[in-house]
């Protein structure tokens, strides 16, 4: 459908929403200046995208049911073959739902679109299928991917393999779900608040959040820029690390990535960890939800890197304890933004554009009722912080992102990694059906208080699991410098090697 020029009246409702005082000759005046620009939005409407080309054959794969989805966690099984030889040859690859894989239906967890269907990949699809991966299929995400559970997407609940009546973590759910139960070995997950390492610390996988651009966002549905990560989620540390090398490194394609700085990730498997230093951030430890046995084993896992030969030092890092109250109104005023007022498309941001995601998003409005309560509480919150502080605590809270991340650093100067527990406490129940509101937006949110603080300040962080307690796996999270993700991996391989965390 053509772009229209805009009528005086909808010009004069325009303007009245906006408490302009405007009279009848002032809106001709307007609309003489304004329709030269309608002509250019309608120049535009006759030109291709600027869009990458597909460049493997695939078919839209099918909706798995029953003993073919056993906890929920696959949205589409596909099969899409790529080179024939490379790196991931051979390896099959989850891909979480709000990745674009073109041809393949991607509803990102929510109801309004279902039978979406994008028509290019995202950068991070590309290489997996340059490097002779298989895409498996697309894995389940909680609803527009803001949950830190797995009891939000519109499909249903994704069950933890481990214990099938609680949740796997959010929002990277069907991720954690298909490693965990060994459907596939690799998945790829995005995490703007916890959504890779929460899963994978709830369904006892590794689950990498590199440094922030490190990965292209090229191609998948953001939440906020700033925020915005895509990282690995497998079942042990060398294919994190080989799949890290796979998806790292600039496309040109995403602003967020400047000043790259790339490492064989691999090759820091096996490398001496003696004589390293780790810090336990005892904050990490103390949140207000933090449960005594998952602090005991994560405390064990510690003195565990010890006799590998590691100075384990506790240290204080009181920001740590902000770190939440900084997240908040990024992600509540960014993504009121982002998602309600341009439906899902990027403002002020030169990146590639999914411009077809952002016609199917603005389904929203006729259906947002189908809301989940989770989308609606930041979305509800995050419009009236802008309308009450006019946009002051979204600043505020960016300057303060830098005093944040100087805090980490500063200890990073004494220490080569900072540890804590990747969530304070287990995975929960899975709500029931009768479930209010508040339960399930309150669940949703329990778990992020270690993990967001390092979204803020886009240091690499990864989830290692360390334990098990009441049949649910347990997760300690290793923090290095930016671009340090080999030291991360030199010291979870060298553990993993080392123990079975299955016995802790």
């Amino acid at each position: 459908m053509a772009f229209k020029t805009p009528s005086i009246e909808q010009l004069a409702q325009i303007a009245d929403e906006l408490g302009f005082s405007v009279t009848n000759d002032y809106l001709e005046d307007m609309l003489a200046i304004i329709s030269p620009m309608a002509e250019g939005y309608r120049l535009l409407d006759t030109l291709p995208d600027e869009l990458p080309k597909v460049q493997y054959p695939r078919t839209p794969g099918y909706r798995p049911e029953g003993d073919d989805n056993k906890y929920g966690a696959w949205a589409v099984k596909t099969h899409i073959e790529g080179k024939k030889t490379g790196k991931l040859k051979g390896r099959e690859v989850g891909i979480k739902d709000n990745i674009s894989v073109a041809g393949v239906s991607m509803v990102n967890g929510a109801s309004f679109l279902d039978g979406y269907i994008p028509e290019f990949d995202a950068t991070v699809v590309t290489r997996i299928l340059d490097a002779g991966g298989i895409i498996a299929g697309k894995t389940v995400c909680e609803y527009l991917c803001v949950s830190g559970g797995s009891h939000t997407s519109s499909s249903g609940h994704v069950k933890n393999p481990h214990r099938p009546t609680h949740t796997t973590g959010g929002s990277s759910s069907g991720s954690g779900a298909v490693v965990a139960a060994g459907d596939v070995s690799l998945a790829l997950g995005c995490d703007q608040g916890g959504s890779v390492r929460m899963p994978a610390a709830h369904c006892g996988i590794y689950g990498m959040k590199g440094s922030h651009g490190l990965v292209p966002f090229t191609g998948i549905m953001p939440v906020e820029a700033s925020l915005d990560h895509c990282g690995p989620m497998t079942a042990n540390v060398s294919d994190n690390a080989l799949l890290l090398e796979v998806l790292s490194g600039s496309d040109g394609l995403d602003p967020r990535q400047k000043d790259i700085k790339l490492e064989q990730y691999t090759k820091a498997l096996g490398k001496p960890v003696e004589g390293l230093k780790i810090g336990l951030i005892k904050e990490g430890f103390k949140q207000v939800n933090s449960e005594e046995d998952v602090n005991e084993k994560v405390y064990f896992a510690a003195k565990k890197l010890e006799q590998l030969g590691i100075q384990v030092d506790e240290i204080s890092v009181p920001w740590h304890d902000i770190g939440l109250a900084i997240w908040s109104p990024i992600v509540n005023e960014g993504l009121a933004v982002n998602a309600m007022a341009m439906n899902g498309v990027m403002a002020n941001f030169n990146g590639l554009q999914m411009t077809s995601a952002g016609k199917a998003f603005s389904r929203w409005r006729d259906q947002s009722d189908e809301l989940a309560d989770t989308f609606k509480v930041i979305a509800m919150f995050g419009a009236y912080g802008i309308n009450v502080g006019k946009g002051h605590y979204y600043a505020k809270a960016q300057n303060l992102s830098r005093r944040l991340r100087s805090a980490y650093d500063k200890m990073l100067e004494d220490y080569d990694l900072l540890l804590l527990p990747t969530v304070a406490l287990k995975a929960r129940e899975l709500p029931d059906a009768n479930a209010s509101p508040r339960e399930i937006a309150e669940t949703a949110f329990l778990y992020i208080s270690n993990c967001c603080p390092f979204n803020v300040t886009g240091h690499p962080a990864m989830s290692v699991p360390c334990g098990v307690s009441e049949d649910i796996p347990i997760g300690m999270m290793l923090v290095a410098k930016h671009w340090n993700e080999a030291k991360i991996y030199s010291v979870s391989y060298a553990f993993e090697q080392a123990y079975d965390w299955k016995k802790f």
